[in-house]
């Protein structure tokens, strides 16, 4: 009889365990969750950077009325250069700006920080703005993107350009977007300065200068060009096109550009050393130098 119950009891005691085991057997009166729900642990990283995010306009300049927001030069430059650079040259017509380059013999001071007297023998202008553009750390402006629309002038002699820099030179930098020759109207070069000294320059422009060679004249119709500067790269464009990308390295000194402001500049010189072995009796008379507008975007 006892041996019967027990048995009987077996098959009941083997049921119970499969319960619990299959649906967990607990002394608690509360009935188990449900739904576990497991947070994730918060990320370090940095959100990663959109790279078609639009830009933001933080100046623009349409030459529409004066030239309020620059400094006019007047004075002669440096580069061994034989142009004067005063207010007369410039003019605003229907939102143009012309910088009229014309061969007059004329006398002046060295530099804007010599004064001594000085013979030239063309009369340009030069215009750099009065506010200072540049990218830094801060929260939407880690890129600047400076653009112009230039008709540049054609001749021998004429050495227009759009570039920055940043006072004292060279120890906030200098880039030089465009610069151009007017006998060579299919062809343009750029370049980077940087010293950690007041006028002495560490860059190798060896290193630096990049020829740039067109398929259409520049003196003969209005251009896009541009600048995309960022903490570790400096990339020149031409009606949309990119033509080159400097990326950093010990020899170009981008890295050390980063956090600097620099003046945007516009302005055309006559002959020094960017026409080494020339005459300016070779040279033309007249010409001129045509800007639309300038912009300066940050993102």
């Amino acid at each position: 009889m006892k041996i019967h119950l027990y048995l009987r009891f077996v098959p009941f005691l083997f049921a119970l365990i499969l319960f619990c085991f299959f649906t967990g057997c607990s002394s608690s009166n509360d009935d188990p969750p449900t739904d576990i729900v497991v947070e994730e642990p918060e990320s370090n990283d940095p959100e990663p950077i959109d790279p078609n995010r639009p830009w933001n306009l933080v100046w623009e300049e349409e030459f529409e009325s004066n030239l309020s927001a620059w400094n006019i030069w007047e004075s002669g430059a440096f580069n061994n250069e034989i142009q004067y650079y005063r207010p007369e040259q410039l003019v605003l017509e229907n939102g143009i700006l012309s910088i009229n380059v014309q061969r007059e013999t004329i006398i002046g001071a060295n530099n804007p920080f010599d004064s001594t007297d000085k013979e030239f023998e063309y009369v340009s202008g030069r215009i750099e703005t009065k506010a200072t553009y540049g990218p830094s750390g801060g929260d939407g402006e880690t890129e600047y993107r400076f653009m112009a629309s230039i008709k540049f002038p054609p001749g021998n002699g004429m050495w227009p350009a759009f570039w920055s820099y940043g006072d004292p030179w060279p120890t906030k930098g200098e880039i030089d977007i465009i610069e151009a020759r007017g006998n060579l109207p299919m062809e343009f070069s750029s370049n980077i300065f940087y010293g950690t000294e007041p006028n002495i320059p560490l860059t190798n422009n060896d290193n630096t200068v990049v020829e740039h060679e067109l398929e259409v004249d520049i003196t003969a119709d209005f251009h896009t060009y541009e600048l995309i500067w960022t903490s570790n790269s400096l990339e020149i464009i031409f009606d949309d096109e990119s033509l080159h990308k400097y990326n950093a390295n010990g020899l170009n000194f981008i890295t050390s550009l980063f956090n600097q402001k620099q003046q945007i500049v516009l302005n055309t010189a006559v002959g020094g050393f960017f026409f080494p072995g020339t005459s300016s009796s070779s040279y033309v008379d007249t010409s001129q130098m045509q800007v639309d507008w300038v912009r300066v975007y940050k993102r």
